[in-house]
């Protein structure tokens, strides 16, 4: 009963645009199962929970041109994440699809279309597995996130912590 039962949610989650996608339509490196959050569906897919995104429609994705041995000329050139950064056009209309398929009510004003694994630590800059609609307001605010993705640069950048543990630290629990 429990496999069948399995069996039914793995077939039914690619139709809400939470399951796993195909291995080409994300990049190499993604930290969870890619998944692109596409559904035009009124009904909400996706939850966000404590300020975290759902892992099952926002897993995390790192961006491949970025490691370890050469972080100096990326993640801690200064500016460099503004030469990565997808522009306004593509998250936009992302963020709007995404809102529907977390369920998110308000304007889009009140959301901010967020690099899961964010840019400052080597998260891919487009893939849609590695954005969500992250509230601007709360505890758990894209602010609160930012404030964390800056100490993580530091951390990574000063040597005191490898890339690898801070992309995975931000998607553990970026919040606690």
């Amino acid at each position: 009963m429990r496999r069948a039962l399995v069996a039914a949610v793995l077939a039914v989650l690619p139709l809400a645009g939470c399951g796993p996608a195909a291995a080409s339509d994300h990049p190499a490196g993604a930290l969870g199962p890619a998944s692109a959050i596409t559904s035009n569906d009124a009904a909400p897919t996706c939850r966000s929970i404590g300020g975290h995104a759902d892992r099952r429609c926002t897993p995390g994705a790192i961006n491949p041109q970025v490691t370890q041995a050469g972080i100096a000329s990326t993640i801690c050139r200064k500016g460099w994440t503004a030469t990565v950064r997808p522009p306004v056009s593509y998250t936009s209309k992302l963020k709007q699809q995404q809102m529907r398929a977390y369920g998110d009510t308000g304007p889009a004003s009140g959301f901010e279309e967020d690099h899961l694994i964010p840019l400052e630590v080597g998260g891919s800059p487009t893939d849609p597995a590695n954005l969500w609609p992250q509230p601007r307001a709360g505890a758990a605010s894209a602010a609160a996130k930012d404030a964390e993705e800056n100490a993580l640069n530091r951390a990574v950048c000063n040597g005191r912590m490898k890339l690898a543990d801070a992309q995975r630290k931000i998607v553990a629990d970026w919040v606690g």
